[in-house]
């Protein structure tokens, strides 16, 4: 299998030199890394040419690295049912470049690409209907972003005095506990509440 990949993956490198900046096999899948204003001729290519026939896009999500000045990455998951075979198409961007939609290629694509907006603020040029999909009218930020607060901006709930749903800023009943996870039997380096021991064996 991965024999055949990596033929495929050089026949791709082959053809789109100029596109791909870099190809490999990846958990016995092929990942091609593609320039993001070459995608839809990366990936006109990869569904039309009889080699590859990736026909069905199967998946289209973000990825968000914050550390780095392009922090997104787009990915594609295409399948080829002619020749039963998946493939991993990655490109990157920041929140103000936007990337060319490939609804016209991938009519599955507009939804997806809605949800990579939604929640991660990725903007793709041209789709016909880029709004929020999975979060509510009004919200504020993008909920899947690695710096977006784990309480979010705003709280809804039912005003029984209002009899309405209303909108407010988020209020904590208590702060945020941080969790080790680890077991007082492996090794804690610090000591718990309970498990102090006298200094200089003196008893209590």
């Amino acid at each position: 299998m991965n024999e055949a990949l990596t033929e495929l993956g050089e026949y791709i490198s082959d053809a789109l030199s100029k596109e791909v900046l870099e190809i490999s096999v990846e958990h016995d899948e092929l990942l091609l890394v593609a320039d993001a204003h070459d995608v839809t001729r990366v990936l006109a290519f990869l569904r039309d040419d009889a080699n590859c026939l990736f026909k069905q896009l199967v998946d289209l999500c973000g990825v968000d690295y914050p550390e780095r000045e392009q922090r997104f990455d787009v990915v594609y998951n295409l399948l080829s049912l002619t020749h039963n075979q998946r493939i991993r198409v990655k490109i990157r961007t920041d929140e103000a470049t936007p990337v060319p939609t490939v609804v016209e290629m991938f009519s599955s694509a507009g939804w997806y690409e809605r949800e990579a907006w939604d929640l991660y603020g990725i903007m793709f040029a041209d789709n016909p209907d880029l709004r929020r999909i999975m979060t509510d009218y009004g919200f504020e930020g993008h909920p899947l972003r690695k710096d977006f607060p784990l309480t979010g901006y705003v709280e809804v709930r039912y005003d029984e005095t209002q009899k309405r749903v209303v909108n407010e800023p988020v209020s904590l009943t208590q702060d945020f506990r941080n969790f080790d996870f680890m077991s007082p039997w492996e090794g804690a380096e610090y000591i718990l509440p309970g498990d102090d021991k006298p200094e200089n064996g003196d008893s209590a």
